[in-house]
């Protein structure tokens, strides 16, 4: 794979710029860029030279059923320049290029409304233009961008890209007055071939560029840049050494309730740092419970497993019963690592401090619960087991499918089973723990444990059934379940620890407090809000952002993991600000020092499925972070979570211009 000369447009852009230094501070230069690809680039251009920047658009003519073979382009007052070798060759007919063309014109409109809005194009006349976009290949739309600024009466133009084909270049100082291309590499290929990151730039980023581009020309500096110099002073690289979190844990001081959340459920990064933090607030601080975004009987038996019971041999088979999609999100190399070291923990303390756990906090397991409840009772009360038997077997009429009782039930085409689960929810509260399980040493953990299976069985039922037509969404009714189930452990482990503490592991979203967010306005709440309505500065909000890299999700529900390369983060979010920021790994203090940032940003959660072609929809929402969380730690650039069964999907190379497939 031949070497990249660029990171991505906005470092192109910075390189560009060095060449153009000579027009620096002169006031009768303006930089125009080709959009969508060439804006980021001419934004650094403009930085640094400190010119007005505006967007020139011309549309690429493509040949039908090649589309990125261009055979010319259009640029605005009727320009059009075709490649006539491209048309001779492939015969295009006439009408062809018509219907083409006409197609384009209608997006460069569009386009030109979108952009600029109500906002007059820059004058021109007798100024020094130069003309920006990420690259030169055939050079035609370059060509038609000349064509048409000629007509606009400027003093000079400059046509300056980062890199671009040697014979393009060359052939380019027939129609431009001057030509700047940073580098000519031989062979040439493609433009993406020069860039490690070539994805798509969206409108959303384009009209973000512009829109600061002018706040800067009018003010004299980029709003974006005085907040970035802000963070600088204030930010705490992280080495990947033993002290990197020595602040973090002083912040955190004796609360004891630290939520560790995540961007995405398949980023390496976000488990392996979470796993050190977790490791250090066991040892250091007296931590006596990890609760996981997992459900609470597939997490009880690594329980188990890290205190020393059941009969499972290493920690991979103790995550056997991780099986329901995403499996990758808790069979994966970190969390065993993990599970291994909090065993090894808990043996070696053994009589010197409390045992910790691994608990989990969501309702999904339906069936899995209501077999954990039988598996119970059957050993300790089998009369009370098999009245437990023939209020669950209410669902025996749907299938092993939860939906499908959800959407018989949610739709009253059929009885619910709302009345079997909470008799049998009441029933399990009233019990006590049998001798034989104080005999063995159990204490009341395996009655708790039934109970809590009850709890998620009552609550799982409410879920699937409010999927079909219910008032209230099944969000709020999944994060009061796990705000429940935390409460709930909170209080049983006072049995063995006075005030214990409890380390939580959940995405963003589920972890930030949902009233910093636009998806309160919509009545939506979360596990954080709830935690810190009820226990205030008890409980300590860490949120873990990336800018760009590569991550394990689906692309569709229960779909095969793959290995997905993530788009560098739109303009207008948080992830774009911190990417300013001077280095890759780094924890920012929002307590102390969230007033230097801008209060409602974008901010991009990404679950266990991943859409980077609808990723403005699907995978961004508005936040004010410094309310959101207690602090952040940014890891630039991440890497996928190494899942334990590896499907071909992931396994399989990862094309370099993915997603955009230039």
């Amino acid at each position: 794979m031949m070497a990249t000369t660029f990171s991505d447009r906005r470092q192109a852009g910075r390189a560009l710029a060095g060449k153009l230094r000579h027009y620096a501070g002169r006031k009768d230069v303006t930089v125009l860029a080709l959009p969508r690809g060439g804006v980021p680039v001419a934004y650094q251009v403009a930085k640094t030279l400190k010119a007005p920047l505006d967007v020139f658009v011309v549309r690429k003519l493509g040949v039908p059923g090649y589309e990125e073979l261009a055979m010319g382009a259009i640029a605005p007052a009727n320009v059009r320049v075709l490649n006539d070798e491209i048309v001779t060759r492939l015969a295009v007919p006439a009408s062809v290029i018509d219907e083409v063309a006409a197609k384009e014109q209608r997006e460069l409109d569009r386009r030109e409304r979108l952009y600029r809005g109500d906002r007059a194009p820059l004058r021109l006349r007798g100024r020094n233009v130069i003309l920006v976009d990420d690259g030169l290949a055939t050079g035609s739309t370059m060509r038609a961008a000349i064509k048409a600024l000629r007509q606009s009466r400027p003093a000079h133009i400059v046509a300056a890209v980062p890199v671009g084909s040697p014979e393009t270049c060359e052939a380019m100082r027939d129609e431009a007055d001057e030509v700047l291309c940073a580098t000519t590499p031989q062979p040439f290929v493609s433009v993406g071939s020069w860039y490690g990151d070539f994805s798509q730039t969206s409108d959303e980023e384009v009209r973000d560029l512009l829109a600061r581009a002018g706040a800067r020309t009018s003010s004299g500096d980029d709003p974006a840049d005085a907040v970035v110099a802000a963070l600088n002073k204030h930010i705490l690289q992280l080495s990947g050494g033993p002290q990197d979190y020595d602040h973090l844990l002083e912040q955190i001081d004796e609360a004891p309730f630290v939520l560790l959340g995540e961007a995405s459920h398949g980023t390496h990064e976000f488990y392996e740092e979470r796993a050190r933090i977790t490791r250090r607030l066991i040892e250091e601080k007296g931590f006596v419970g990890v609760a996981v975004e997992a459900d609470w009987p597939d997490a009880y038996r690594v329980n188990r497993y890290v205190q020393g019971a059941g009969c499972d041999l290493d920690a991979e088979e103790a995550l056997a019963d991780f099986r329901r999609f995403p499996t990758w999100m808790w069979r994966n190399k970190v969390v065993v690592d993990f599970i291994e070291w909090l065993r090894r923990h808990n043996r070696t303390s053994e009589g010197t401090k409390p045992k910790a756990g691994f608990y989990g906090l969501d309702l999904y397991a339906l069936h899995g619960s209501m077999k954990a409840v039988l598996h119970y009772l059957d050993r300790v009360d089998p009369a009370a087991a098999e009245v437990a038997r023939h209020r669950y077997s209410c669902f025996d009429h749907f299938g092993p499918d939860p939906q499908i009782y959800g959407f018989v039930a949610g739709t009253a085409i059929g009885k619910s089973c709302q009345e079997d689960v909470v008799a049998q929810l009441v029933d399990m509260l009233k019990r006590r723990p049998a001798p034989a399980e104080a005999q063995a040493g159990l204490l009341d953990d395996e009655l708790f444990a039934a109970q809590q299976n009850a709890h998620l069985v009552k609550n799982a039922e409410a879920y699937y059934r409010a999927m079909f037509l219910a008032p209230e969404s099944t969000w709020n009714l999944r994060d009061r379940h796990m705000a429940e189930t935390f409460e709930a452990l909170a209080a049983h482990l006072t049995r063995r620890v006075q005030f214990p503490k409890i380390v939580v592991w959940a995405h963003n979203s589920h972890l930030g407090d949902a009233r910093a967010t636009d998806r309160s306005s919509h009545g939506e709440i979360n596990l954080g809000q709830l935690i810190r309505e009820k226990h205030g500065h008890k409980a300590f909000l860490v949120g873990f952002t990336t800018y760009r890299g590569t991550v394990t999700a689906a692309s569709d529900w229960g779909g095969p993991a793959e290995r997905k390369s993530v788009r560098p983060a739109l303009a207008d979010s948080y992830e774009t600000l911190l990417h300013g920021v001077s280095f890759d790994r780094f924890q920012l203090d929002l307590r102390g020092n969230g007033a230097s940032l801008p209060r409602r940003l974008l901010e991009r959660a990404i679950g266990v499925i991943y859409r980077p072609e609808t990723e403005r929809a699907s995978h961004y929402f508005r936040a004010d972070l410094s309310a959101q969380f207690d602090a952040v730690l940014h890891f630039d650039e991440t890497r996928p979570v190494e899942p334990l069964e590896r499907s071909s999907e992931w396994n399989g190379e990862i094309p370099e211009t993915y997603p955009s497939g230039v």
